[in-house]
């Protein structure tokens, strides 16, 4: 297949992307980006000189570029999209138009091209808070912030594109994914590079969120499998199937951050609570294992590996957290948080 890749250059997709060229010989790939602050082509460096590959910068919502990057192309892979809750609070008007309107544009330039397959890719957090058990893709969604709201926008849009016009469309649900190239402003490289400098790691709350974490490796291999063999107008959850013991709260895992790092539990600073800020995700897998998706990693495992990773990459995290556009959110996003937590939770070994 030629593939087209939006969102290429950022954490995941620049993932699909080397994976697709190293596993599938004949494909092609053309990876579309607007190479906004997460859009880094150093994701790419190790397939930049594959012929197989080429790169055009460019917005998802410039219909006249979609066109042209999407001639003579098989399929598409979306993973173009404005992704931080954050800072989707601070400014959702970005996050509607790339993730709604954005993503109606590359559905009509599919639809107009004749695109064999249309790959969405969306979030479980579209259907809000799971208190127990996991969602399943016929549950309601639920979205309670402005960036999984328009998540739920896009996806609902390209799904009624599959029901009107037979776009042969796919979405992927995905919980949270974690690994190398991850931008220095989510949890896990926040705070590992906040670790690594002694800084302090922001706890929003309690810290008892709890996440579905995903290697992002193996988050690429599930988009891969839906692409491949997924049946068109479904949708599929992407989430690591480890039981509930093993999905730890954000608390747990910061600690075990500063284990792995040989740093003090005195780095942890209990801020204020995030707005509608999730207590808990999980979502259930089993339409895509039944495909004979199989993730590779325990979370655990990966969690040590993907520290390993930034203490090794230094180079390439320092730059962006030394760039203007992560100072300016970190400054906005945590002046108002400054004050710590009254009551912190009782200090307790990681698992």
């Amino acid at each position: 297949m030629r593939i087209l890749v939006t969102g290429g250059a950022g954490f995941i997709g620049s993932e699909f992307a080397r994976q697709t060229l190293q596993r599938h010989a004949s494909d092609e790939l053309v990876v579309l980006d607007k190479l906004t602050y997460a859009g880094n082509l150093e994701n790419l460096a190790a397939i930049s000189g594959d012929p197989r590959f080429s790169f055009v910068r460019g917005d998802i919502g410039d219909a006249a570029l979609v066109a042209s990057a999407i001639e003579g192309c098989h399929a598409v892979v979306n993973f173009a999209a404005e992704t931080h809750v954050d800072r989707s609070i601070l400014a959702p008007d970005g996050f509607v138009r790339t993730d709604v309107l954005g993503t109606w544009t590359l559905a009509e330039a599919a639809r107009a091209a004749g695109i064999q397959r249309f790959v969405h890719i969306s979030t479980d957090e579209v259907y809000g808070a799971v208190p127990f058990g996991a969602s399943t893709e016929e549950d309601r969604l639920d979205p309670t912030s402005p960036y999984s709201a328009s998540k739920a926008g896009g996806e609902l849009l390209v799904l009624a594109a599959y029901k009107t016009y037979g776009l042969p469309v796919l979405v992927v649900r995905g919980a949270n994914a974690y690994g190398p190239y991850q931008y220095p402003e989510k949890l896990i490289p926040v705070h590992i590079t906040n670790a690594i400098d002694d800084e302090p790691l922001p706890v929003y709350g309690d810290g008892q969120q709890r996440r579905q974490w995903t290697h992002v490796s193996d988050f690429a291999s599930g988009v891969d499998m839906v692409l491949r063999a997924g049946s068109l107008g479904s949708v599929y959850n992407i989430g690591n199937p480890e039981p509930e013991e093993a999905l730890p709260v954000n608390l747990d895992l910061s600690r075990r951050v500063l284990d792995l790092l040989g740093k003090p539990a005195s780095l942890l600073q209990f801020v204020v609570e995030r707005p509608a800020h999730d207590r808990r995700y999980r979502v259930d897998p089993a339409r895509l294992l039944a495909l004979g998706w199989k993730p590779q990693w325990q979370f655990w495992d990966g969690l040590a590996a993907t520290v390993e990773w930034y203490v090794s990459n230094e180079a390439w995290w320092r730059k962006i957290k030394r760039g203007e556009h992560h100072q300016a959110y970190y400054a906005q996003n945590y002046a108002d948080r400054a004050s710590l937590v009254a009551s912190s939770p009782p200090e307790a070994p990681a698992p």
